[in-house]
């Protein structure tokens, strides 16, 4: 089941718990990764995402595969664009 759009947990204003639940109950349904998308202030909060489910729920069964870091333009009102930071934290069960 790898590989697959709905792997895909997006973060924003919900509470940490919640993000871990999700990453968890996804794990345990069979996919063998599970990626976190995050933009701006919510950047901290998937970062203590993946380190909830890594250390402390999952221990020794997920790992970091990959971090990628990045920026989006978007559109405010007015016609002025802002630059936001963008991260995607990929977990994977270890074999």
């Amino acid at each position: 089941m790898s590989g697959r759009d709905d792997s895909v947990i997006y973060i924003g204003r919900k509470p940490v718990m919640n993000y871990v639940l999700a990453v968890v109950t996804q794990l345990n349904q069979g996919y063998d990764n599970c990626t976190l998308k995050a933009r701006g202030r919510s950047i901290s909060t998937a970062v203590d995402v993946a380190e909830i489910v890594r250390c402390r729920f999952m221990k020794d069964i997920v790992d970091v595969e990959k971090i990628e870091i990045g920026s989006e333009d978007l559109a405010e009102e007015g016609g002025r664009t802002r630059t936001v930071s963008t991260m995607e934290i990929t977990l994977i069960k270890m074999k």
